[in-house]
C-alpha cells in the first residue's frame, strides 16, 4: 500500500530510475521539486525535455552537441592528427578540464562487454576506423577506465587499426600523486613502472 499520491509515487520512481539514485534520494528530489514554485518545475521540465530535442551526437567525433559538428571539432586551434579515445561524454570533459591535452576525441558511448551483450557494432568504432582511414591522423590515445572492459576494448580497437601504421599509444596508469606504495596493489605497481619516463 502506497503512502503517498500515485502523483507523487510516480515522480520518486521516475528519480529512482536514474543512475545512482537510491529509494531515498528519489523521495528526497521529489519532495525537494515539489516544495519549488509551479515555475520552477515547469523550466526543470523543459530542460529536460530541450535537452533530448536538442542534444545530438557530433558527425566527426561522437561527442555531445547541438549542432552538426562540436566546438571541439569546429576550432581552428586544436591539433587534427591525433584522436583521443574515450568511453563516454563526460571523459572528454575531464581531459578538457586539465587544458594539457589540445588534440581531437572520439567517444565511443560505452566499452565492449560480452556480459552485457555489447559487441563492437554496439558502440562507435566503426566510426573512429572511418576517421582514422581518412589519412590525416598520426596518432590515436586510448584513454579508456583501467578496468576489464575498458583494456579489452582499447586492445581490440589497437588491433583494427594496425594496418593504418599509425601510432597508438595508451595512458600511462600508475600511482597516484599524495598516495603510498604500501596501500598500491600489484598491477598498478607493474604498470606504473611500464609507464615510467626518464627524469
Amino acid at each position: 500500500m502506497s503512502f503517498f499520491p500515485s502523483s507523487l509515487e510516480n515522480l520518486i520512481e521516475k528519480f529512482s530510475a536514474l543512475p545512482g539514485i537510491g529509494k531515498k534520494s528519489a523521495q528526497r528530489l521529489a519532495f525537494y521539486v515539489l516544495s519549488q514554485s509551479e515555475e520552477y518545475a515547469a523550466s526543470f521540465a523543459k530542460a529536460i525535455i530541450d535537452a533530448k530535442l536538442n542534444v545530438q551526437t557530433c558527425k566527426s567525433c561522437m561527442n555531445l552537441t547541438e549542432g552538426e559538428y562540436c566546438r571541439i571539432c569546429t576550432s581552428d586551434k586544436r591539433d587534427k592528427s591525433t584522436i583521443c579515445v574515450v568511453s563516454e561524454p563526460r571523459d572528454v570533459l575531464s581531459f578538457e578540464r586539465g587544458r594539457e591535452y589540445n588534440g581531437l576525441y572520439h567517444v565511443l558511448h560505452g566499452t565492449l562487454s560480452p556480459m552485457s551483450n555489447i559487441g563492437p557494432d554496439d558502440i562507435k568504432i566503426s566510426e573512429l576506423i572511418s576517421r582514422v582511414a581518412n589519412g590525416s591522423i598520426d596518432e590515436v590515445i586510448m584513454a579508456m577506465n583501467p578496468d576489464t572492459e575498458g583494456e579489452a576494448t582499447a586492445m581490440y580497437i589497437s588491433r583494427l587499426l594496425k594496418p593504418f601504421e599509425i601510432k597508438v599509444s595508451r595512458l600511462a596508469y600508475g600511482i597516484p600523486v599524495g598516495s603510498n606504495l604500501e596501500f598500491a596493489d600489484d598491477a598498478t605497481l607493474t604498470r606504473a613502472l611500464e609507464g615510467r619516463t626518464e627524469m
